[in-house]
Parts: C-alpha cells; structure tokens; sequence
C-alpha cells in the first residue's frame, strides 16, 4: 500500500468505547472519574481523539478532485506559514508548527486552498513529524506530476517541552525535496530564501 492510498482503520475489538478506556485510564491514574470536574472527561476525550485523527478518513483523491486545472506556468507556487496540528504517535502528544510547501507546475496546478487541506489531512493522524513531510511531498507529486516538490515542517514537541528533555524552545525542522528541488541547488535556495522572507 502506497503511503498515500487512503487509510483503512480496523474496528476496535470488543464493545468498549474510548470513553470506556479513558474512564479506566482517570482510575490508574489515581483519579475519581466520578468526581464533578471529571465526570463528562471521558466523553470530551474520546469527541477530541476522534477530531485530532479524522484525517483516517480522508484521502488525497477526495481532498484535490476537481481543484487539478490545466496551466501554462511553470515557476514556483509556494503556499507558507500553513499551521500545523498533529498528534505524536510516541507518546500521544501534541506538536505544532508551521508547514511550507512548494511546486513547479507541469502543465497542471491545484487550488491553493487545497494544499492546505492535505498539510491538515496527514497532520490528523498518530504521525511523527519526518513522515508528516514526506507524506506532503510525495501526494503533491503523485497527485500533480510537478517538475519538483519542496516541503520543510517547523514544529514544537510537547513531548520534548513538558516531558523527557523539558526544552521549553526547542524546535524540529524537517524537509522533503523532491525533482527540482532535490536536484537544482537554485531552485532549493529560491524555496528558502521566500519562506524566511519577513511577512508584509
């Protein structure tokens, strides 16, 4: 199965909800779920997990189909500061950032909007932030056949900042190049010369 083919997620075994298991999980943790500030947590959990990983039920096909158009232009197209929110699949917590991505058309371009929606659709799911931005590059270069893909993830780790090392500033950049990108220093710089542009 290709890392971009849409995702089939197995039903749980046996009749417990999330609820259920979080209910159990306040326990193990010393907790009194039936205390009044925990008594409705278990079913805000599992409503959040349930939001944070719906990108399972996405695929690039649904996400970019009819939005692919026929154009002559062939210089960059560079959509940056996309906001990134993902869930670690270590340790079930958070990391956020920004997500930069750019292409070279080959004769077809994607509406802008829509390279957000796929940044959101991989960030929605158990991910650790390498194959996040590999995920981005290689759908872009499946789904649109550019001359070259160029995608750089910054983000912040809770499980560094409030766990393990505690690095309260400490930030993870990750980068897919693919084509142009990969291959033509120029084209490489020109990419990362506009995402450190100072903002209008």
């Amino acid at each position: 199965m290709s890392e971009t083919s849409e995702v089939i997620v197995p039903e749980a075994a046996g009749s417990e909800t999330i609820a259920d298991l979080a209910r159990k999980m306040l326990i193990q943790l010393g907790e009194d779920p039936n205390r009044e500030g925990l008594r409705q947590t278990p079913e805000r959990f599992e409503k959040a997990m349930r939001f944070l990983t719906k990108g399972y039920a996405q695929s690039e096909d649904k996400i970019l189909n009819g939005a692919m158009f026929s154009v002559c232009y062939d210089q960059m197209v560079l959509v940056k500061d996309i906001e990134v929110y993902s869930m670690c699949e270590h340790h079930l917590l958070p990391f956020f950032g920004k997500c930069h991505v750019a292409y070279i058309p080959d004769k077809k371009v994607v509406g802008l909007s829509k390279i957000a929606r796929l940044v959101n659709m991989y960030a929605l799911r158990l991910q650790i932030q390498e194959r996040l931005t590999s995920q981005i590059a290689k759908a872009i270069q499946e789904k649109l056949a550019p001359q070259g893909v160029g995608v750089i993830v910054e983000a912040r780790h809770l499980c560094m900042v409030m766990r393990g090392v505690e690095k309260q500033n400490s930030i993870a950049t990750t980068s897919a190049m693919l084509g142009a990108f990969r291959e033509n220093k120029q084209t490489r710089d020109e990419f990362l010369s506009l995402i450190r542009d100072a903002k209008p």
